[in-house]
């Protein structure tokens, strides 16, 4: 009888939504620890040389680029900026010896949801 299936395609986007407004979500947050000079942010951050206005400027770019990135509009500029603003933190923390996981796995999630919102994301590498 009424039984609603949702089509891949349909499923498809709404996984890739979720995943862009949480990954997003993620950036948001963290660049908002650091407009508010959360201390253990603070901290972590002047370690690696980031403090007074280069903190803020890292927080503003955190914040336009996520911001950029969740609205539909101006997503592929929000994809590539997000994407060199995540280069850069995996290169910071190789560059002192922490784990590049956090960075790479929200930059993998973040690729990954724009891949199944917009498939033609990857034209020039998936040929269908």
């Amino acid at each position: 009888m009424g039984t609603s299936q949702r089509s891949p395609r349909s499923t498809r986007h709404v996984a890739g939504t979720v995943l862009i407004a949480l990954g997003s979500l993620v950036l948001l947050a963290s660049a908002a620890a650091k407009f508010a000079l959360v201390p253990q942010v603070a901290a972590q951050l002047g370690a690696f040389g980031f403090t007074g206005g280069r903190l803020t400027l890292i927080a503003i770019a955190e914040f336009v680029s996520a911001a950029l990135f969740l609205v539909r509009q101006t997503r592929s500029a929000g994809l590539l900026l997000v994407s060199a603003f995540l280069g850069g933190a995996i290169a910071t923390h190789l560059q002192h010896g922490q784990s590049v996981l956090q960075p790479a796995i929200v930059l993998g999630l973040l690729w990954l949801g724009a891949w199944l919102r917009h498939p033609e994301t990857l034209w020039s590498v998936v040929r269908t």
